[in-house]
């Protein structure tokens, strides 16, 4: 019944096809068969963001609850990743330096460790392709987030995925222009950049 959940290993068809998805700035309460599953697998966040003078903060996107679920955020102007693992334990990785005003892309990118469901893998992080942190991940949920909190772009409007923030006021005090989600293939880039028209244009292609 538990493996049922999870459209991957239930063989469920699903809303979201292909190997990457779109989201923009203010998109909110997705729900998780709306959106694509990272689950088991290695993947990829990729976001387009405009960082005001006074430095980066807030969440970029975020998907689940306190109960489980991720988060990528930009805490004392640095980029950050939370992997919260059913609210039993919080994985962190933190950039080395802060992301400089304006216009820049920021990336997560996931290495599934494999050999079954639910396992941990290794988070590296990108500010405009340069490398600016990584850490390892020692479990993920293999099914399911949470039944009520969806997917935030721009902020966490649910029960905070992080410590670093509460439920209010944690939205990211910038722009979000724009996030894209990739998964297998799709992920791997070895420029670790994302050209911002042709995610577009894939996006389109889909329609």
């Amino acid at each position: 019944m538990i493996e049922k959940i999870n459209p991957d290993v239930a063989g469920r068809p699903v809303l979201i096809k292909g190997k990457t998805q779109l989201l923009f700035g203010g998109m909110g309460h997705l729900a998780e068969n709306c959106v694509l599953n990272i689950k088991n697998k290695s993947h990829s966040v990729t976001a387009e963001i405009v960082v005001p003078e006074q430095g980066a903060e807030g969440v970029i996107i975020a998907q689940g609850a306190n109960i489980g679920g991720w988060s990528l955020y930009a805490k004392d102007g640095k980029l950050k990743y939370c992997y919260n693992w059913s609210g039993l334990k919080h994985f962190y990785v933190e950039a080395d330096t802060p992301i400089p005003a304006g216009e820049h892309q920021v990336r997560m990118e996931f290495a599934y460790a494999g050999g079954g469901l639910g396992k941990g893998g290794k988070v590296t992080l990108y500010t405009d392709g340069q490398k600016v942190g990584e850490g390892e991940i020692g479990a993920t949920l293999a099914m399911i987030f949470s039944a009520d909190d969806g997917c935030d772009v721009g902020e966490d409007t649910g029960a905070p995925v992080s410590e670093d923030y509460g439920s209010k006021g944690n939205a990211f005090n910038g722009r979000v222009k724009g996030v894209q989600l990739a998964i297998a293939e799709a992920a791997e880039n070895a420029d670790h950049l994302i050209n911002p028209e042709d995610a577009i244009r894939m996006a389109m292609a889909r329609q």
